[in-house]
């Protein structure tokens, strides 16, 4: 009887031990599969780099999100129908760089003042004791050319920012009026009251016609190449482009009541210019070309625009709040703000850097 029991104990020690490995080898595969599971690439989630090799993190995740729809534009206030392919950044964003010079009424007397874009540091420039007017600022935003009839008639000036340095540039030639220094400073083009449009040197010295019939209002392309001016010699008074030489005039506008300064976009594909009856004009733009005429503004007699040197802006001359005051909007028509407010008459202005 007693060699069966010692048989079957050890036959249980066996069994037992049986069980114990298949648990065990449970154990562990359940811990692995749990690995896998979590980490799939089996990479720990705070690597150790390894000795003498660089480590880099693996680059985040970043999603592409569609583009704005029609909807948002339009709770944007943008009108869809003037919005160009791709949208452009305007807004509220945009910042209001640079300097505008600009006329100011001062002691019932035309001046030159200057404010920065965004309203801030308005100064008067000039203490002519007869008119001054019709400024721009040179393409380094040092110097205001302007038109004075301190000397008994209206003659081409010069003078610092600062206010010093006042110089006369041209001398019993003729009515002269709105100078503006080309963008490679070589020459300085203006309006010769009805003798067409002349360029003299910055000294003021080669002054010579480059058209000849009324023509007003000049303004150099961005890169010098072509001025834009404004003429009644097809009959009514409408915008033209030419050569800076006076070659090759186009004609750009066929509209009633065209107003006379006009200004670049920076890129030199459009130009601002205004247009209506007396007492109700409005800025318009317009492709070169004569193609894609767009209204911005609708009443309050709108004048004088100047796009500003980053082609977010323009600035024009308005009399919505019954006085003179120097706005600016968007190309598109949209954001118009209101940087000067006071008693006196502000106008004329021409935006720089």
């Amino acid at each position: 009887m007693s060699a069966p029991r010692k048989l079957l104990t050890t036959f249980d020690k066996i069994l037992l031990g049986g069980i114990v490995l298949g648990v065990l080898g449970i154990c562990v595969l359940t811990v692995v599969f749990y690995s896998i599971w979590v980490n799939p690439r089996g990479r720990a989630s705070n690597p150790t780099p390894l000795a003498g090799l660089p480590f880099e993190t693996p680059p985040a995740l970043t999603l592409d999100f569609p583009t704005p729809t029609l909807l948002s534009t339009l709770e944007a206030g943008i009108p869809p129908t003037l919005i160009p392919s791709p949208v452009p950044s305007f807004g509220g964003d945009a910042p209001l760089i640079g300097r505008i010079v600009f006329t100011c009424y001062v002691k019932q007397i035309d001046q030159i003042c200057l404010i920065n874009a965004d309203g801030s540091e308005r100064r008067q420039v000039t203490e002519a004791e007869a008119t001054a007017y019709y400024p721009s600022l040179s393409p380094d935003g040092q110097t205001v050319y302007f038109s004075s009839r301190r000397g008994g008639q209206f003659e081409i000036h010069s003078i610092n920012i600062n206010g010093k340095d006042v110089k006369r540039l041209t001398r019993g030639i003729g009515s002269l009026y709105a100078p503006e220094l080309s963008p490679n400073g070589d020459w300085i083009v203006f309006t010769n009251n009805g003798n067409g449009l002349w360029v003299m040197k910055p000294d003021g010295s080669n002054p010579h016609a480059i058209t000849s019939s009324d023509d007003i209002d000049p303004t150099w392309s961005p890169d010098g190449s072509m001025i834009a001016f404004a003429s009644s010699r097809a009959g009514k008074r409408q915008l033209f482009v030419m050569n800076a030489d006076g070659s090759n005039i186009r004609q750009v506008t066929d509209l009633k009541d065209m107003g006379g300064r006009s200004s670049w976009s920076p890129d030199g594909t459009r130009l601002a210019f205004y247009a209506g009856p007396a007492g109700d004009h409005n800025i318009y733009v317009i492709n070169v070309d004569g193609t894609n005429l767009v209204q911005l503004t609708n009443g309050g007699d709108n004048l004088g625009p100047s796009w500003s040197p980053d082609g977010n802006w323009i600035a024009f001359t308005s009399f919505r709040d019954g006085n003179n005051e120097i706005y600016v909007i968007h190309p598109d028509g949209t954001g118009a703000i209101n940087i000067t407010n006071n008693p006196i008459s502000d106008w004329q202005p021409r935006w720089g850097r």
